[in-house]
């Protein structure tokens, strides 16, 4: 069997990097925080902070809320649109799912919003922040939950993991977009995104991310790819900067009450997949400025795992061959198989030419694919659930845009020839809209392709078009090169240490995580922790994949249960413990019941530990 070359000449070169950053890249983030572009606004009557006055029916709606001129919304408008998205990119919000019943709420809290832009140290690019405190803020148990955004979304990414837990209990909650978000620019028409979320030139001021580019550049840059900041590699201090916003916030909006100090207000953090990854890497940082952490499906890359480059630039290249060693009901859809299946057989063919599987029909070429994923430590479980990552072309974009972000590389500069840009229909690239542009903010995940923005790649060639780019991207972990060298580095730079002494920690995630495999990320962070004496929890759940939302299909929602009360429920229970109610769970590996075809979800099925 011919497989992916082995991986010990980049362990090596990467074991190298590591020991030079043993700690990892993140001071103790003490330095004075910047924060400029500061608003506040209110959210009251038929506006409020949880769901922008949609509530769960609005939030459900199958269309956007509208802007009453395309080209031209309102920041009030945007706001809405990018609540209703984000509730809907990360819950699952489908009737008979559960959401507001069996867990979770949407009800209306009332209160008050303060934004504004942050930098930490030595950074190219601000990330925002911005802090809603609820009418209701319980001043006699002063609380803060923080929560980074969750992938590479915008400032109110994890609106539905935190603000739906915290708001409601009358504490204040901070969001950072961590470095990342949908601030995207357009390069044609020289328009960013203000502070506020609307469109405008940089020479109008207050524009969020103003990439360093070539003036004759075009296409669209975003933060992620083109800050040249690496921002993953200082998500935790990040995160600290949220909670000293969420502080100053609080002298503004009750100064009776002032000084909010990390001496008398308590401080949780909470994130999932990326933001999760962003809490843990907070929870390393010095000081007692955090009481606690949740992560769920935690992005985390330590000694003994692999980083998210290396098992998606894997997955990206041998996943669409494997998967057809799978049976096909064992597999959800969508992607339909019917319509994938002919360019997973076609990948099997070009791997077997490139010498990457052998065998001598696709049948053959399949089993050589799934061995060699298999042998690297994939499951079958996140085999089956990452099809949607192979079947969505989501492997590419998210190798193409962390490649540009760990080697800091600009716009133009990407080592593969990635780019980004609006499309024509036969993806040849165009001038964006002024409609399309100005919804980006609002709309946009933080990765394109999407929202009017697709990833162009300059190596298309027949007959598997997209391999020789994802040969490239593979190289820059396994092979030679200054470039290799560069993406390495930045690798190695986002490496997690352990937390700090006594900070009570909850990791969950699910067993069958497709996107994030816990056997990569959470399984070797906690075993480190625990090791070394942390007090770390760890919750496995089984039929849990990574993402919520696709539990609005059917087929996912049959085989599969939502990861969100599992995170909503290690809240209560560090909670609890802070109040010196409880002690904090044992670990566990929670066996749930998937509910079936046409079931609603109940409470038996999801087996929450007691």
């Amino acid at each position: 069997m011919t497989r992916i070359p082995a991986r010990a000449a980049t362990v090596l070169s990467l074991a190298l990097l590591l020991g030079a950053c043993a700690s990892g890249p993140q001071r103790d983030a003490t330095e004075a925080p910047m924060f400029t572009s500061e608003r506040s606004s209110d959210h009251r009557g038929s506006d409020d902070l949880l769901t922008a006055g949609l509530g769960l029916d609005g939030l459900r709606a199958m269309v956007p809320p509208a802007f009453a001129d395309a080209a031209h919304p309102t920041a009030a408008e945007l706001r809405r649109r990018a609540i209703w998205s984000n509730w809907r990119g990360i819950a699952d919000l489908a009737p008979g799912g559960g959401y507001g019943t069996l867990y979770g709420t949407t009800q209306a809290v009332p209160g008050r919003e303060f934004s504004a832009l942050a930098k930490i140290e030595g950074a190219n690019q601000p990330h925002r922040v911005l802090v809603q405190v609820p009418d209701a803020f319980d001043t006699a148990k002063r609380c803060v939950v923080v929560a980074p955004a969750s992938g590479s979304r915008g400032v109110y990414g994890a609106i539905s993991i935190a603000a739906a837990w915290g708001l409601p209990k009358g504490c204040a909650v901070a969001y950072t977009d961590k470095g990342a978000g949908s601030d995207y620019f357009d390069l044609d028409a020289r328009a960013g995104v203000r502070v506020d979320g609307t469109a405008g030139s940089p020479a109008d001021g207050d524009v969020a991310f103003v990439p360093d580019a070539p003036a004759v550049a075009s296409g669209v840059a975003f933060k992620h790819a083109h800050s040249k900041d690496n921002p993953e590699a200082d998500w935790g201090r990040h995160v600290k900067q949220a909670a000293q916003f969420a502080l100053h916030a609080l002298d503004e909006a009750m100064p009776g009450a002032a000084p909010f100090t990390f001496d008398n207000t308590r401080v949780i953090a909470v994130g999932i997949s990326n933001g999760g990854g962003a809490v843990l890497r907070a929870a390393e940082l010095d000081g007692d400025w955090l009481d606690a952490v949740v992560a769920g499906e935690p992005n985390v890359f330590v000694e003994g795992g692999r980083p998210i480059y290396d098992f998606t630039t894997e997955a990206a290249l041998l996943q669409p061959c494997a998967l057809l060693h799978l049976a096909p009901e064992s597999l959800a859809q969508p992607p339909m198989r019917a319509q994938v299946e002919p360019l997973w057989t076609l990948r099997c063919a070009a791997l077997k030419a490139a010498g990457l599987v052998s065998g001598d029909d696709t049948a053959a070429q399949a089993r050589s694919a799934y061995d060699a994923m298999r042998a690297s430590g994939w499951t079958d479980e996140a085999l089956r659930s990452g099809a949607a990552s192979s079947g969505f072309d989501l492997w590419r974009s998210v190798a193409a845009t962390y490649a540009s972000a760990y080697g800091r590389y600009g716009v133009g500069e990407h080592p593969c020839g990635y780019g980004f840009s609006a499309q024509n229909a036969d993806f040849s690239p165009r001038a964006a809209t002024a409609q399309e542009r100005a919804a980006w903010w609002s709309d946009a995940a933080g990765i394109p392709p999407g929202n009017g923005v697709g990833l162009v790649d300059t190596k298309v060639a027949a007959p598997d078009f997209t391999l020789p780019g994802l040969q490239c991207l593979r190289a820059l972990w396994d092979g030679q090169g200054a470039d290799a060298d560069r993406v390495r580095k930045g690798i190695a730079e986002t490496r997690a240490s352990l937390p700090r002494a006594g900070l009570p920690v909850i990791v969950v995630h699910g067993l069958d995580d497709g996107l994030v495999p816990p056997a990569f990320s959470s399984a070797p962070y906690v075993a480190a922790a625990q090791a070394a004496g942390r007090e770390v929890r760890y919750w496995q759940v089984r039929n849990v994949e990574h993402f919520d939302a696709f539990l609005g299909f059917p087929d996912y929602a049959a085989r599969y249960v939502p990861s969100l009360p599992y995170v909503y429920a290690a809240l209560d229970r560090v909670d609890a413990y802070l109040d010196g109610k409880a002690t904090l769970p044992a670990d566990a590996v929670i066996t749930t019941v998937p509910r079936g075809a046409g079931k609603p979800l109940e409470a038996a099925n999801l087996a929450i530990p007691r």
